[in-house]
């Protein structure tokens, strides 16, 4: 009982002197709440993070912490990161393993056809010539992984592109922003639910 109260006592002073944390230590205190101690939110409206490439994970936490994207529960969080705990966060999330999602068979057609093929007419891309024939995204293009994404989630980021509240793909000249842009509600809840059971 002494031992532990001294340790609790060691680990609260080297809190104090502002001494780094493990990437572990810093995902169980502040990111689990929201995004599960795996990696994977049980909160359909918060992203799951667990195997999301490291890089695009630490752009997003330095977006948030810039400004250049906005949530006000994201930015509270990020706000004491250091870079050294952003790059060792998006290491810890990029070895960790998505949990995927399931969808009923006579949905799957929908949302296949537009990740897959894109819509030539409306001008729409295959989603999978950036993110991947089964959604694991480019690393080294950085462009983010998208396998069991909660459907909630990417709806929401979709919507957040089409009315231009989100912009975090300026050095691709908002890309995203003008794909969204052509996408309808249905469009959107077609290929989100697909995207949550991709693998």
């Amino acid at each position: 009982m002494k031992f532990k109260t001294a340790l609790s006592a060691a680990l609260a002073a080297l809190c104090f002197l502002g001494l780094p944390l493990s990437a572990n230590e810093i995902a169980k205190g502040q990111c689990a709440a929201c995004h599960g101690l795996d990696g994977n939110s049980v909160n359909p409206e918060w992203p799951n993070l667990a195997g999301q490439h490291a890089s695009y994970v630490a752009g997003q936490l330095r977006a948030f912490k810039s400004g250049d994207r906005t949530n006000p529960n994201m930015s509270a969080m990020v706000t004491n990161l250091s870079e050294e705990d952003i790059s060792a966060l998006g290491e810890f999330y990029a070895a960790g393993q998505p949990k995927i999602g399931s969808i009923e068979t006579e949905q799957i057609a929908a949302g296949e056809s537009l990740y897959r093929g894109g819509n030539t007419e409306k001008g729409i891309p295959a989603c999978m010539a950036c993110h991947g024939p089964n959604g694991a995204g480019n690393p080294a293009a950085n462009y983010p992984a998208l396998r069991g994404q909660h459907a909630a989630y990417s709806s929401l980021q979709l919507k957040a592109y089409r009315d231009g509240t989100r912009t975090t793909d300026k050095e691709r000249k908002l890309m995203m922003q003008s794909i969204a842009q052509k996408l309808t509600d249905d469009d959107i809840e077609h290929v989100t639910r697909y995207i949550n059971a991709l693998h």
